[in-house]
């Protein structure tokens, strides 16, 4: 601790006073925890420039919040106070669904500087991943980063640890993956900064001569982009476009911006051949959020394809701080006043004053103020409205138990159902078969699921008394030896003063109406109408009667190829649309919110995140039996020399394969080459890869690949 307290005062001049160091010194930390937070600590102050309020409570965190506030000052008080609420967070509940837990967790962090915090000391944890035996323990780690900790850094402008995230989140969960792309990117950061400097001299050259005022911007694309590229794309690195990006920022006077990008653009084209297919003009019209930019795809150096952007200091200000912040258009979702107060925050950080350290805490994350964030017992989080009561959050768990709610407990506290909820409360809902809702609880839920749930329950009780009324009617009048008749009924009831039948029914359930008297006046009507014949009943014939039986379901008519958990048979499954699974590829089942199950490939492109966000809906799935009788579609992709006989040659090959119909093909041409991707209907696995193999070997095909 005193190396650290050392470093930061003759390298970043952040100095305690004697106390502040006496206190700081005498925290009881292991060495390895003093090793995390010295490593944190750096990571705050270099690469995101905290300052000295920030290091004491990052410091003191674990040490007692007046305490802190005694020796340091009130904010440092405030922001231990954060972290320690965010830490009890995690003892709640380490599993992350994502939104939910991170709006919780910015609810909780009242200071920035609490998640600025949080995420200096996760980018020192995944820096030392590798260093850590368990294999399981490091891929959780890496999910939840990717699933908390990336887009937290990316609102708030954190590009490089963002990017640093994505790329270890991969390493560790897609390890095989992630050393193929980085092997393909040429081996060393060196050679690659070679081949951006290769391509942006000359060019640098010609735009000088031509008088152009800019800068050039020259970068590899990170591991995790150019993974993402490929599974959007379903191909491999060799045809991803863009590995290099350079980004060209001119200073142009706003009315000359347009055809100054367009001029540039044409010295681009003049030295690199560009890719037309790959122009993005968002210069003649700007994206809805704001964005104006020009981009092009070009053939470098080595034939390597090179995306480069065109803009105009302004617009670059814009994308990088405005109303296109990058978040946004990449599909990030933000709020509004999310927006605002994390562009004030990113300007701050990227301003180097000393002074604006301290004027963070003039900021506090109270976006989420409209909303509360609570927990089951079992730890399951859920978002409320603010002032949502415990019978509001009955009703959200289930309809059901809403209905039977009469109270819950917190904490060691019974509370009635009016009980208000406050962030991270965990809440046991406490219930009666007896108790049912009432017209009063309308009074003071606030959300609408609550609100049309108990008005259907009030409407299904309505009904329940309206037949349990007429049904006694029924049998007293059975017993008087009176015919029912629910005309006569309906009339006597507008006399009475009854808006209609069913309410005078309900009174009847509940005893407020007379039944003796009902009986007299029920009696003098039927006497009125003795006179009067009813007309007859038609008879209905039965010659023309054809009974329809309908048709039986054969969708499990037959044995099921798939077995679910070893004992679960006739189940309403369906194999999953975005993977197309078949017989022999190993498999998991998905319970849908429909109640059937989708069954999916282990590789199937939305394998993680399912796996990840609802481990509980996930089941074990394997195939059963022999693939006898059942075809199924699946897609290839076949790239290969344009010849004119080689498509022949493929069907030729494919229409001797027994057992194997091709349905559909689609042939592109393009550069001397062809891309095809034929539908093929297979049995099962082997017979997918031996087709594959016979048609990977066709003189002139370059490459086979099943789709997804």
């Amino acid at each position: 601790m005193k190396q650290l307290l050392d470093k930061l005062a003759a390298e970043h001049g952040i100095v305690f006073t004697p106390e502040e160091r006496e206190a700081l010194l005498m925290q009881n930390y292991t060495l390895e925890q003093e090793e995390d937070m010295a490593e944190s600590a750096v990571v705050a102050v270099e690469e995101i420039g905290l300052g000295k309020t920030a290091v004491a409570a990052l410091l003191m965190q674990q040490a007692d919040a007046a305490e802190a506030e005694r020796v340091f000052g009130g904010q440092v008080g405030t922001v231990v106070r954060g972290l320690q609420r965010v830490n009890d967070l995690y003892k709640v509940n380490t599993s992350l669904e994502t939104e939910n837990f991170r709006n919780l967790l910015l609810t909780l962090a009242e200071d920035v500087r609490v998640v600025l915090i949080i995420i200096a000391g996760r980018t020192a944890l995944m820096r030392r991943l590798n260093t850590q035996t368990d294999s399981d323990y490091r891929r959780r780690i890496a999910r939840e980063t990717s699933f908390l900790y990336t887009p937290l850094a990316h609102r708030l402008g954190l590009y490089a640890i963002k990017t640093e995230f994505e790329d270890l989140s991969l390493k560790f969960t897609e390890y095989d993956t992630y050393k193929q792309i980085a092997y393909a990117l040429n081996d060393t950061k060196r050679h690659r900064d070679a081949y951006i400097d290769s391509f942006i001299t000359p060019l640098k050259e010609k735009l000088e001569q031509m008088g152009f005022r800019f800068s050039i911007k020259g970068r590899t694309k990170s591991i995790h982009s150019i993974y993402k590229k490929m599974l959007k794309q379903q191909t491999d690195i060799n045809h991803i476009y863009d590995l290099f990006a350079i980004r060209i920022i001119l200073d142009s006077e706003p009315e000359k911006e347009k055809a100054e990008c367009w001029q540039v653009y044409s010295v681009i084209a003049d030295m690199y051949q560009p890719n037309p297919k790959r122009l993005r003009d968002w210069l003649t019209i700007p994206k809805s959020n704001g964005y104006e930019s020009l981009h092009t795809t070009v053939l470098g150096p080595e034939n390597k394809w090179v995306e480069v952007q065109i803009r105009t200091r302004r617009m670059d200000e814009i994308a990088e701080k405005g109303v296109a912040a990058h978040w946004k258009y990449k599909g990030i979702r933000s709020e509004g006043q999310m927006d605002d107060f994390l562009k004030s925050v990113r300007e701050m950080l990227e301003n180097p004053d000393v002074e604006t350290h301290e004027a963070l805490s003039d900021f506090r994350l109270s976006m989420y103020d409209h909303e509360v964030y609570v927990f089951t017992p079992n730890g399951d989080l859920h978002r409320l409205p603010k002032g949502a009561t415990v019978l509001d959050f009955a009703f959200a768990i289930h309809s059901g138990l809403g209905c039977r709610c009469i109270g819950g407990r917190i904490g060691n506290h019974n509370v009635p159902i009016r009980h208000v909820l406050h962030n991270g409360d965990q809440v046991e809902i406490l219930s009666s078969p007896n108790q049912h809702p009432t017209q009063a609880w309308l009074n003071f839920v606030c959300t609408s699921k609550a609100r049309n749930k108990i008005r259907q329950a009030l409407k299904e009780e309505e009904y329940k008394q309206a037949a349990d009324g007429r049904e006694l009617l029924e049998r007293r009048l059975k017993n008087w030896k009176l015919e029912y008749d629910e005309a006569n009924i309906s009339r006597l009831s507008k006399k009475a003063g009854y808006k209609s039948v069913s309410d005078f029914y309900q009174a009847v359930a509940q005893g407020r109406e007379d039944l003796l008297t009902f009986r007299d006046r029920y009696s003098e009507l039927l006497d009125q109408q003795l006179q009067v014949t009813p007309p007859e009943a038609a008879v209905i014939s039965a010659a023309g009667f054809v009974s329809q039986i309908p048709e039986q379901d054969e969708r499990h008519s037959k044995a099921d190829v798939l077995v679910i958990d070893s004992n679960l048979r006739g189940v309403d499954y369906k194999l999953a649309k975005c993977c197309n699974p078949i017989y022999g590829d190993e498999v998991f089942g998905f319970v849908s919110t429909a109640g059937g199950i989708k069954i999916h490939r282990a590789d199937c492109p939305n394998a993680h995140d399912m796996r990840e966000r609802f481990p509980y809906r996930v089941i074990p799935v394997r195939w059963s039996g022999k693939a006898v009788g059942q075809q199924y579609p699946i897609t290839l992709r076949i790239v290969g020399k344009d010849d004119i006989g080689i498509v022949t040659n493929i069907t030729s090959l494919i229409n001797k394969e027994q057992g194997v119909l091709l349905r559909t093909i689609s042939i592109d041409s393009h550069d001397g080459l062809f891309e095809g991707h034929l539908t093929l209907l297979v049995s099962e696995l082997t017979q997918l890869e031996q087709i594959r193999k016979k048609l990977s070997a066709v003189r002139g095909v370059k490459s086979c690949e099943r789709r997804m």
